[in-house]
């Protein structure tokens, strides 16, 4: 099963990995050395990946003062050094780390913009939990939107959770109540509460947010134990601007990045774990029920560099 989501993750930043890794390959086993030529077209292929300009001026630096010490000849020490400052990066101690329930249901809020595949998360998330041995309870919370309770109830059916709904513009704050209320008398191990698909310019929409960490608060001890924020990888830059909003107010553990394997620019998730202290958790892979994986930082840069 390791080797299976590896091989799904390998497939998926397969364009950010021609965009990335095979722009760098193809620069420099056509130089004779790594000079500071070089170095200005590594910028613009860093940069132009989307991995972020902190972690392109990190990797700039080192790269100069391997040079100046005749300790970066080729490829492969170049290579070297951008491997080790990704996963460094990638595998830094979150910010905010997710909180452990002291018992369930652990409560994990589902936050980010319009378009971002936040449903299609929520359903595909059910059924990891559900296929784990988790009863999970589905709170539609997000009223706003035409048609969005239709669409988590079916995810809710797929996935076999529990769907707890209210009619189209009711109270987000008061389904969350009745999803935590139904968890805790049905014995439920996890609730995921569905928000509507808020830009992070509406206050008033933000200010729903916080009554709902309020409401959940009130009804289990530490929750919302988990706020995922997610992101499309396909937005690049746009989706560290969100990410950054979205920290300042919602309290975001972690990321799900999704179409991860419609972009060239995957390297974004490097620029909002390095900027923001926020692991990825999660990546999208495709449209299937199973193709939510775990993100790993070494399968990830593996997945980068390898040859095959």
């Amino acid at each position: 099963m390791v080797t299976n989501f590896f091989s799904r993750l390998k497939t998926a930043i397969q364009s950010t990995k021609d965009n990335l890794v095979g722009r760098i390959e193809n620069l420099v086993l056509g130089e004779k050395k790594i000079d500071a030529s070089v170095l200005d077209q590594l910028e613009a292929i860093l940069i132009g990946a989307d991995i972020g300009v902190a972690t392109t001026a990190e990797i700039l630096e080192k790269a100069k003062q391997q040079t100046a010490r005749d300790q970066l000849h080729d490829y492969a020490a170049l290579a070297a050094l951008i491997r080790s400052t990704l996963l460094e990066i990638l595998n830094a101690p979150p910010a905010q780390p997710a909180a452990v329930p002291a018992a369930p249901p652990e409560v994990i809020f589902v936050v980010g913009v319009n378009g971002v595949g936040k449903t299609t998360t929520i359903g595909k998330l059910a059924h990891r939990l559900s296929r784990d041995g988790r009863k999970v309870v589905i709170s539609a919370s997000d009223t706003f939107r035409a048609a969005a309770i239709e669409q988590v109830e079916i995810w809710a059916q797929r996935s076999g959770a529990l769907l707890v709904k209210k009619a189209h513009g009711a109270d987000p704050a008061a389904v969350l109540h009745d999803a935590l209320e139904t968890a805790q008398a049905e014995k439920a191990d996890a609730v995921i509460v569905d928000t509507a698909g808020r830009l992070h310019t509406k206050v008033n929409l933000m200010k729903e947010l916080e009554k709902m960490h309020r409401i959940a608060a009130k009804r289990v001890p530490g929750a919302p134990h988990q706020v995922l924020l997610i992101i499309d990888a396909t937005t690049g830059q746009n989706g560290l601007v969100q990410a950054r909003e979205f920290l300042k107010t919602c309290g975001v553990t972690g990321l799900v990045v999704t179409k991860l394997d419609g972009t060239a620019k995957g390297g974004v998730v490097v620029a909002i774990a390095r900027e923001l202290g926020l692991p990825i958790r999660y990546v999208g892979v495709g449209e299937k029920m199973d193709d939510l994986i775990d993100f790993s930082a070494e399968d990830f840069v593996e997945g980068l560099f390898s040859k095959s």
